[in-house]
């Protein structure tokens, strides 16, 4: 049956070698960013804010966290940089017009494409998925892709 004195092993079978780090998925990781709420893990859903590290709350999320202070309840770390509203600026956001999410009756029975975007660049047209860097104005909240700001090339808001 071995291991009876007749078997020998060899030092694969008795060495185990270092484990295999599992990775991360990139598109699950960049649908978390950009979908969901960094500190209450739910759909983001307007009003839209974000902090200057750059994650996205929803609004009410933020009101709860900042109103709740206490003592046994632990700040969370995607918020814990949050003192006062003021921390975080309220995005003006351009809609996609051919994202249809939540224009249709969620029967569990469609699929959702995840790889097209909610919100859209209203200057270059450029899909709000995680592929391409966006940036917002902290004084007026309009966001713009990068490409967009380096071709508008002045820090003064279009609208």
């Amino acid at each position: 049956m071995g291991c009876d004195g007749g078997t020998i092993p060899k030092r694969h079978e008795l060495v185990k070698g270092p484990r295999k780090v599992e990775k991360v998925d990139k598109n699950a990781e960049l649908v978390a960013r950009w979908f969901y709420c960094a500190m209450s893990q739910e759909k983001l859903c307007r009003p839209i804010v974000a902090c200057e590290l750059g994650r996205l709350y929803n609004k009410d999320a933020i009101i709860e966290y900042l109103l709740d202070k206490s003592a046994d309840k632990a700040p969370l770390e995607a918020a814990s940089h949050i003192k006062t509203i003021k921390n975080v600026t309220e995005l003006n956001l351009a809609d996609n017009p051919a994202w249809s999410g939540d224009k249709e009756s969620i029967k569990g029975d469609k699929y959702d494409d995840m790889q097209s975007a909610r919100f859209i660049c209203p200057v270059v047209g450029l899909e709000m998925n995680g592929r391409h860097r966006f940036c917002f104005l902290r004084n007026c909240g309009c966001v713009f892709s990068e490409r967009a700001l380096k071709e508008i090339k002045s820090e003064v808001c279009h609208k």
